[in-house]
């Protein structure tokens, strides 16, 4: 026989609640990540004896939340345009042709494409 799914346990799926939920403390702000390490080792492997002021790090971080921010949300609207409930790697692609032009796009999706194969085979 199957089990009925009451009301009062219908949404909750094991998550704590956020009153329970300990509080995160970063210093970048709520829901926004610190890729400052990521972009000083990335710029070490392009340019070795070159370095980043403070600011220029702080530029960069702001503009790698605000894409990741606006591709993430273009591609759940378009998880949701085609009711589904999973966001799928076509659903993002989709995403970066819409926000970023022509060949940017392109090359955005081929070396993402990439690096998840890199890392999936890793």
């Amino acid at each position: 026989m199957a089990r009925s799914i009451t009301g009062k346990n219908k949404c909750s799926r094991g998550h704590q609640n956020s009153s329970s939920r300990k509080k995160s403390h970063s210093r970048t702000g709520l829901g926004h990540r610190n890729y400052s390490l990521y972009i000083n080792r990335v710029l070490k492997e392009v340019v070795p004896q070159s370095g980043i002021s403070s600011r220029t790090l702080d530029v960069m971080n702001t503009l790698i939340n605000n894409i990741f921010e606006r591709i993430s949300t273009q591609a759940c609207s378009l998880m949701n345009y085609r009711n589904r409930r999973t966001l799928t790697p076509e659903d993002v692609q989709n995403a970066v042709y819409f926000l970023f032009p022509g060949k940017l796009a392109k090359y955005a999706v081929a070396f993402g494409s990439e690096a998840v194969q890199r890392y999936v085979h890793s």
